[in-house]
């Protein structure tokens, strides 16, 4: 009995001690970022309770700032521009994580449920699948 309480206080400490630790990780995610494909470059914000990114950059967009996301599986989107477009949204808080959202990929023209998990100061973990387990898992880091 002695042995039991001490080890729920503690576990009431660390839960009540790691609220401020997880509020710090939701805003890590806040930032631009450096994609490793075509040198892309994602501002993350906060869009109500969730977070989204734009497009900001890529090796295309630099060639041509008026590109349109001619790939979109969905024709009538086709006129778009990529520069500005949200490609990261509709993501919940879990943890130190940010599940249950998507990102569109303009190169294929797909959207996939994806997982931002901060992997450092100036790193993201991003974790995109068609359906489980047919996932890729890219680091993102971050534009200071």
């Amino acid at each position: 009995m002695h042995v039991m309480k001490p080890l729920a206080l503690a576990l009431v400490a660390a839960a009540c001690c790691s609220v401020p630790a997880l509020a710090a990780n939701a805003d890590s995610v806040l930032g631009t970022w450096r994609t490793p494909s075509k040198n892309g470059v994602v501002e993350i914000a906060r869009c109500g309770g969730s977070i989204c990114g734009r497009l900001m950059s890529s090796d295309h967009i630099k060639t041509n700032p008026e590109l349109k996301d001619v790939n979109n599986k969905d024709t009538s989107k086709r006129d778009r521009k990529l520069k500005g477009l949200q490609i990261v949204g509709g993501f919940k808080l879990d943890g130190d994580a940010w599940t249950g959202g998507s990102i569109y990929n303009p190169e294929d023209g797909g959207a996939y449920k994806a997982t931002i998990t901060p992997a450092g100061p100036d790193s993201l973990k991003l974790k995109g699948c068609i359906v489980w387990p047919l996932c890729k898992t890219q680091t993102w880091n971050r534009i200071k």
